[in-house]
């Protein structure tokens, strides 16, 4: 996809600071960081979603991510990071292009976990739970 910056930058046309590189995955830094050593994962083929990334590809995409997680929490003498995908942009993806965050998180960072991005949580019976659990079964 020409318009795509991930794609771009995949292409060659606009330069990163690739710290990973295989047939099917790029990783960079990401230019606008939440942390120093924000690590940006990436398939090298287009996909927008979760949803759309084929299996084999998500993969190559989470090996990448279990090697470099702690590479780039070494190379920042991190404490510790946060490991995210937002997919889709009501979830805050930004780039349409499957991507995964490293953000190294530091003692005192004034970050906050996963959970801190929600208000309050559904108040669920056991019988919504039952449904939703067996309408996702049903899909996968």
């Amino acid at each position: 996809m020409s318009d795509c910056i991930f794609c771009q930058i995949v292409a060659g046309d606009i330069p990163s600071r690739t710290v990973y590189e295989d047939d099917t995955v790029l990783a960079f830094l990401d230019a606008n960081p939440l942390a120093r050593g924000h690590t940006l994962v990436i398939p090298k083929s287009h996909h927008e979603t979760l949803g759309e990334l084929p299996s084999d590809i998500g993969s190559d995409v989470f090996a990448a991510l279990h090697e470099l997680t702690p590479a780039v929490e070494a190379a920042v003498d991190a404490d510790g990071s946060t490991v995210a995908f937002n997919n889709g942009e009501e979830a805050g993806q930004e780039v349409p292009h499957v991507h995964g965050h490293i953000v190294p998180r530091f003692a005192g960072d004034g970050g906050r976990p996963i959970h801190s991005l929600f208000g309050s949580r559904p108040d669920l019976s056991e019988d919504e739970l039952d449904d939703i659990a067996a309408a996702i079964e049903d899909g996968a």
